[in-house]
């Protein structure tokens, strides 16, 4: 290990770094303007492919500034996208849960620990609910609740999974100790719960990417989806045809969330946009996500019909 001695640049040194690169830079006030407000650090992040690989970070010849601003851009879309989609999931899943254990175990049954399995630290999940409701206290429902009831003294579950994450969901579905709960559940997106369980635990990993604006476009996710050994209808023929493709880039992710929206609902056009984004961008390397050359023609996609026209 070595002692860190690099000195910070100002944003015209940043520039004057990147020009002795080989960028082309011809609007230099723009340069400096999106590196005042993205920083050169993050964006650094997206001028690694456009660079020889050599130590000296040179650019291959005839990149510009541009190429890696719109790369960023595409990748902050990109985010955006996914993000609408993991809303509507998590919400989703949300209703499930609170359908099915209220009106099966009643409108307070996460209090009773006897629901989840032994390994589930029950009383860090009332706390979190205590905690919550303490910062959120000025939530009309809550206040409500707490005017006008006294027993018990947290609210019903339909108000109280309203201020739990899609993390804290994930893992308290996990832990339901009932399979038929799970099942239950389950059934309403259409896949097996032990599917279900995995594919919101690697949801809720990306969305914490997303929220915390960090780079989705070429990454290896940590937390992938299961590949199903026997897949729901909307994955049966896309598996087969696509097995190759690695579940830990992003493409698999995004096929994990389309299904699920496909069930929740079948009249989305969320893969058009999608499909717009990628069009939008088209030097965008799409190997570096794991899209296969022909996924356009993928009858997955359910691209056969009119596009839908989306105002700009």
């Amino acid at each position: 290990m070595t002692r860190f001695t690099k000195q910070a640049l100002t944003i015209q040194e940043q520039v004057d770094q990147w020009v002795g690169r080989g960028l082309k830079v011809p609007d230099r006030k723009k340069a400096e303007h999106f590196l005042s407000v993205i920083s050169y650090y993050r964006l650094s992040a997206y001028s690694l492919p456009f660079q020889l690989g050599s130590n000296d970070h040179r650019f291959r010849q005839g990149t510009s500034f541009d190429d890696i601003l719109n790369l960023y851009s595409f990748d902050r879309e990109l985010r955006l996208l996914v993000m609408d989609a993991i809303e509507r999931l998590e919400v989703a899943l949300r209703t499930k849960i609170t359908n099915h254990m209220s009106v099966t175990h009643g409108p307070h049954w996460y209090l009773d620990k006897n629901l989840f399995n032994a390994g589930y630290k029950h009383n860090n999940l009332l706390i979190k609910i205590d905690d919550e409701m303490a910062r959120t206290n000025k939530e009309t429902f809550l206040e409500h609740y707490q005017r006008t009831y006294c027993n018990p003294s947290r609210p019903p579950s339909w108000m109280v999974t309203e201020i739990l994450t899609i993390g804290d969901l994930s893992i308290l579905y996990d832990r339901l100790s009932n399979s038929s709960d799970q099942h239950d559940i389950a059934s309403c997106f259409g896949i097996h719960s032990k599917l279900l369980r995995s594919w919101f635990r690697s949801i809720s990993y990306i969305r914490n990417i997303c929220a915390h604006h960090s780079r989705l476009w070429n990454r290896d996710l940590r937390v992938t989806p299961q590949r199903p050994h026997k897949p729901p209808q909307c994955l049966s023929q896309w598996i087969k045809d696509q097995n190759t493709i690695l579940n830990s880039r992003i493409y698999f992710s995004l096929v994990v969330i389309e299904c699920l929206l496909q069930k929740v609902n079948p009249e989305s056009t969320w893969h058009w946009r999608l499909r717009y984004l990628l069009e939008k961008y088209p030097k965008i390397t799409k190997a570096s996500m794991g899209i296969p050359d022909n996924w356009l023609n993928d009858v997955f996609w359910r691209f056969q019909g009119e596009a839908p026209k989306f105002h700009s």
